[in-house]
């Protein structure tokens, strides 16, 4: 029986958050102050993505 070389690195999803947008996390920083300063529930999902995006960096 052969060896198959398989290249895993295409096959893992993303960690990252979908609806995120490629920010510094600088950026990500400031957006996520800015969401919780609004005190806006529309924008739960933003700062729970936001949250998200930094949690991954952190890991």
């Amino acid at each position: 029986m052969q060896d198959v070389l398989v290249d895993r690195s295409e096959m893992a999803p993303s960690i990252l958050p979908a609806d995120v947008p490629e920010l510094s996390d600088d950026e990500c920083l400031a957006y996520l102050v800015r969401a919780v300063e609004a005190h806006d529930s529309a924008r739960l999902d933003e700062v729970a993505a936001l949250i998200g995006r930094l949690a991954v960096t952190i890991e």
